[in-house]
């Protein structure tokens, strides 16, 4: 559905004004779009700059960092076609000490075939 003369003249307004400030998210552009005289919603305006690919630059909150000598695991099943149930199976082994002398094996089955799954737990027991 096209925009309305009224709707490209406020892109772009929205625009010039993120040229300036590229910090202004879609309410404080809201904000300031409505103190300049539009009358926009915060909603109005955050579909229009969807639209144009203007999101903006802030920093991103750092709450969890790995740590820089952990290693990143890669995703295996990313573009596998899984097309049936019992296609893919994943195994999450986790190691407990519940007193000493005794070892504690939980392992929960997710997303991998089960020959893998097999191979990982004997892979993972063998070191125990």
């Amino acid at each position: 559905m096209p925009e309305t003369d009224e709707t490209l003249a406020l892109m772009t307004v929205i625009d010039e004004t993120f040229m300036e400030c590229p910090w202004y998210g879609s309410r404080q552009m809201a904000r300031h779009l409505r103190r300049a005289g539009h009358a926009v919603g915060r909603r109005r305006v955050r579909r229009l700059m969807a639209k144009m690919g203007l999101t903006p630059i802030y920093q991103r909150p750092r709450t969890s960092d790995p740590h820089p000598q952990h290693r990143v695991y890669p995703y295996l099943l990313r573009g596998a076609a899984i097309e049936r149930p019992n296609h893919v199976w994943c195994a999450d082994v986790t190691y407990s000490a519940p007193r000493p002398g005794w070892s504690g094996v939980h392992m929960t089955g997710m997303q991998r075939s089960k020959e893998e799954l097999n191979e990982c737990l004997a892979l993972c027991c063998e070191g125990a």
